[in-house]
């Protein structure tokens, strides 16, 4: 096995610029542990909550569950200057920039940067730490239609 290029950590912390929540389109994939602390917080049912909050999409050909958005793409739970479901956040939202992608590489991390001021300062988050939300994803994968059919109202898919 090769030896990650974040060997030594990388550093990170978040300037609070919200560039990953607003402005641009995306998709913020939700696990079924996901929707369970969501839908506590928001004190809904499951199906009151999909249809509130979420939407399916089909990307490359699988059908999953994202929050929606606003029209400014803004997603649906920043208020008032910042997110309003903080303490109950997608995992995704919580392992930011520590995702797969961005860590298959020196080069894909580095161009992070250009899209988020907090990568490459700050804080130093080891190995272990970053390996931590790696194994995260793999024990709370999004949802996949195909495994675990939804029933979401006024999706993409």
């Amino acid at each position: 096995m090769s030896t990650p290029f974040y060997e030594k950590g990388l550093q990170f912390s978040c300037t609070r610029c919200s560039r990953c929540c607003r402005h641009q389109p995306g998709y913020v994939f939700l696990s079924e542990q996901d929707i369970e602390r969501l839908q506590k917080a928001k004190q809904m049912n499951r199906s009151q909550f999909l249809a509130e909050f979420c939407r399916k999409v089909n990307v490359n050909g699988l059908v999953r569950i994202s929050l929606k958005e606003h029209a400014n793409f803004d997603c649906v739970f920043w208020a008032k200057g910042g997110c309003s479901v903080y303490e109950h956040r997608p995992l995704q939202c919580r392992s930011y920039p520590f995702w797969p992608a961005n860590l298959d590489s020196r080069e894909s991390w580095d161009d992070l940067e250009k899209e988020c001021p907090g990568v490459n300062i700050g804080k130093l988050h080891t190995r272990e730490e970053i390996e931590t939300w790696l194994e995260l994803r793999r024990i709370e994968p999004h949802i996949d239609d195909r495994v675990s059919p939804l029933s979401v109202e006024n999706g993409d898919a």
